[in-house]
């Protein structure tokens, strides 16, 4: 019998964006190899985009291409884009199908796996011998697709029952801050929309909102 808790289910994913950015934390997202290898970590910071209404969001105004099609399918969908032509970002589609409204992954906790992550984000660099600390491995929407191995390939999956990519039920963190998004500047008024959660005291977050936390989080 296996000593990891079952992958959530469609109706976990079928909320709102918001509702489910702050679900996630706590939760553990899991990527094995083919080798059978498992690589895991625990969501300690989301990023919600609520879909057509938010300007911040690719599917601002029902926008429907190619690339945000994934978007569009059920809950529990993958979204997989490329930013600046090179690094990958984690997205979990939300909500229902048809609407188009997603949760970005920005940073994990990582608790299995840790020298394969290690290996993958080292991979390919300049400086092949540098020490990352294991904080940094998943620090970052592009760090933790680097540490974990997720790129195109798994973009539009059904995380409810592919094989190689899911979501475990976690333990709900303590304390949580919520505080605006990060790199949506373009966005007018929703840049600064309070739609960012993370887990105020883990140390692997991306960026930290120190006068948020003073203020007593969320």
């Amino acid at each position: 019998m296996s000593r990891h808790p079952e992958r959530l289910g469609r109706a976990f994913f079928a909320t709102d964006a918001g509702a489910l950015a702050q679900q996630l934390l706590g939760c553990v997202l899991v990527r094995t190899g083919e080798g059978g290898e498992r690589l895991a970590g625990r969501i300690v910071e989301t990023e919600a985009y609520l879909g057509p209404e938010d300007a911040a969001a690719h599917s601002k105004g029902w926008r429907r291409t190619p690339r945000t099609e994934p978007m569009f399918c059920e809950p529990g969908t993958s979204y997989v884009f490329l930013t600046y032509g090179m690094h990958h970002c984690f997205n979990i589609v939300c909500e229902r199908a048809g609407y188009p409204a997603a949760v970005l992954i920005r940073a994990l906790e990582p608790t299995e796996g840790v020298a394969a992550m290690h290996a993958r984000r080292l991979a390919g660099t300049k400086r092949p011998g540098r020490v990352l600390r294991d904080r940094d491995l998943c620090s970052g929407p592009a760090k933790l697709c680097q540490a974990m191995g997720i790129d195109r390939a798994l973009n539009a999956i059904d995380l409810c029952v592919r094989g190689d990519l899911w979501v475990e039920a976690g333990e709900a963190p303590l304390s949580v801050t919520n505080t605006t998004r990060i790199g949506v500047d373009y966005a007018g008024a929703w840049a600064s929309a309070p739609l960012r959660w993370y887990v105020t005291a883990s140390p692997h977050v991306s960026v930290r909102d120190r006068a948020r936390e003073s203020a007593g989080g969320v």
